[in-house]
């Protein structure tokens, strides 16, 4: 099939030698994500991505986050190298309507290439129809994006950073932008994500000229990603907020069917930096370790693991609300982070962090809360721990307050707090984040981490190394309990704690015998 054949590249006449696309372009969108450039920048986008009005994307099994970004594409006509701001525009041959789509969930993987994330087939409609570039004058061109028709994005070249003059003459001092090259030109705010089932329409305006409705329906792809190959999709709270536009935006979406269609619980993403996937299955907690784990104190487990140079590693200043709890679990982390009034009416409504780690933790995982040690609000209620036990959570560990401590030890989940409160969560926090590295109690606590509890408080123990100190552990108990006996027979504390020589003998004697 030759170009002019090829339905993607009908628009065109021809397949572009390469498509550019500015990162971040218009004052709404910079405003929106908090940090204006100052100076464009730029990415590659595959000729392979382009499609035409009125076909599908779809979005692959597995992901979730699909964004759609309403844009003006321009055409290269003279070819331009070294040109100026003010004779760039002649190069211009012709503008149309643009959609840059997105996946976020494979942004992170591609650490601003955006290689995978922004060049999979179909990712950059353009059309239906060209303007002639002598027609238009460029900084009066308006450009609207609809979903399912109604009206998402309305702005115009005259809220650019930089003109669309600038951002030719920019490129061209890089290499040479050859006839028939698109430039992408950014996207105003107002992108958001999209879910199979919707429409997306694109038009840019140039007073009576206009180049119709860019029309796109999003379809659910039935075909995963392989792990063999490549690396998986990965959402957090970061890529969520790039993706929905704001905080606010990501937490009202929650965890629909934006989050659900075309997904098995192998297709599960986790989060890009975990050290090990976030499952009760995980390799480093199984189920001979687990109960060894659970049979030795986390006094002997301390001993055992500052024999290996590891001090830092206690949980500090929590108690369980209920005397007698004891817990082994792998963490699944959340972070507050102190309160401010705008970041909390942002980030603490709707499905917030707390909320989607309560959601989200597996059988036998601990959901573990940085609040810094601050007690003067509660970080959970009776409410968050009947749902992490009725999601089989090994227990709940905050260095924060829990308010309703009664009702919340009444639900049977082990929880390890530094005392109750019965403010609100508001007056003291701001759900952040999950799944990230956390400060508990004066230690680090990583998602996968080994916790273990009892009445001498919470320890944390690397995976690496857990094997190895619950063995160390087990022997140290059996020898520190022949010990005891020996000393409640009568026999003096010399020599025999530590043991001598003479009393390792008789020890090694008796176990063997």
């Amino acid at each position: 099939m030759n170009d002019i054949a090829d339905p993607r590249f009908a628009v065109l006449g021809e397949r572009p030698g390469k498509i550019v696309a500015v990162h971040l372009a218009y004052a709404s969108r910079a405003d929106q994500r908090g940090r204006r450039p100052a100076a464009p920048s730029y990415f590659f986008k595959p000729s392979s991505s382009l499609a035409p009005s009125g076909v599908e994307i779809e979005r692959p099994a597995g992901t979730e986050l699909l964004a759609f970004e309403g844009e003006i594409a321009l055409v290269i006509g003279e070819p331009a190298r070294w040109v100026t701001p003010d004779a760039a525009w002649s190069h211009v041959a012709s503008l149309t309507a643009a959609n840059d789509f997105g996946l976020y969930d494979l942004r992170a993987n591609d650490k601003g290439s955006n290689v995978r994330s922004k060049g999979g087939d179909g990712y950059t409609p353009l059309g239906p129809a060209l303007l002639d570039a002598r027609d238009v004058d460029p900084a009066d061109l308006r450009l609207r994006t609809w979903v399912d028709g109604d009206l998402v994005q309305d702005d115009s070249t005259a809220g650019l950073i930089f003109p669309l003059a600038q951002i030719v003459a920019d490129l061209s001092q890089h290499f040479t932008l050859e006839t028939g090259d698109v430039i992408l030109t950014g996207t105003p705010a107002g992108s958001s994500v999209v879910t199979p089932g919707q429409v997306v329409e694109v038009q840019v305006d140039a007073g009576p000229l206009s180049t119709g409705k860019l029309r796109t329906t999003v379809a659910q792809g039935d075909r995963p990603f392989d792990p063999a190959i490549g690396s998986l999709p990965a959402v957090d709270d970061t890529q969520r907020t790039e993706a929905w536009g704001s905080a606010a935006a990501a937490a009202a979406a929650g965890t629909g069917d934006a989050t659900d269609a075309g997904r098995s619980a192998a297709d599960e993403p986790v989060p890009a930096d975990s050290p090990v996937p976030l499952t009760a299955a995980a390799p480093s907690l199984s189920p001979e370790l687990r109960d060894k784990l659970s049979r030795v104190p986390v006094a002997a487990l301390s001993g055992q693991l500052r024999k290996r140079g590891l001090n830092d590693v206690t949980i500090d200043g929590v108690h369980p609300l209920t005397p007698g709890s004891r817990f082994v679990g792998t963490a699944r982390t959340l972070r507050f982070v102190p309160h401010r009034e705008d970041l909390f009416a942002v980030h603490g409504g709707g499905q917030n962090a707390q909320k989607r780690a309560f959601d989200a933790v597996e059988e036998g995982e601990v959901i573990v809360i940085e609040a810094r040690g601050e007690t003067g609000s509660g970080t959970l209620g009776d409410i968050l721990a009947i749902r992490a036990h009725a999601r089989k959570a090994a227990a709940i560990v905050t260095d924060g307050g829990v308010r309703d401590a009664e009702a919340v030890a009444a639900v049977g989940i082990p929880v390890f707090t530094a005392g109750p409160h019965p403010a609100v969560l508001g007056r003291r926090h701001v759900p952040w984040e999950t799944d990230v590295a956390v400060g508990c109690g004066g230690t680090t606590v990583e998602p996968g981490d080994i916790l273990v509890g009892d009445g001498d408080g919470v320890i944390v123990i690397p995976p690496a190394l857990a094997d190895e100190v619950v063995d160390a552990a087990l022997a140290q108990e059996q020898e520190d309990a022949w010990i005891a006996r020996q000393v409640a027979s009568g026999h003096p504390l010399e020599g025999l704690f530590p043991m001598n020589a003479a009393w390792r003998a008789r020890f090694d004697g008796e176990r063997n015998a």
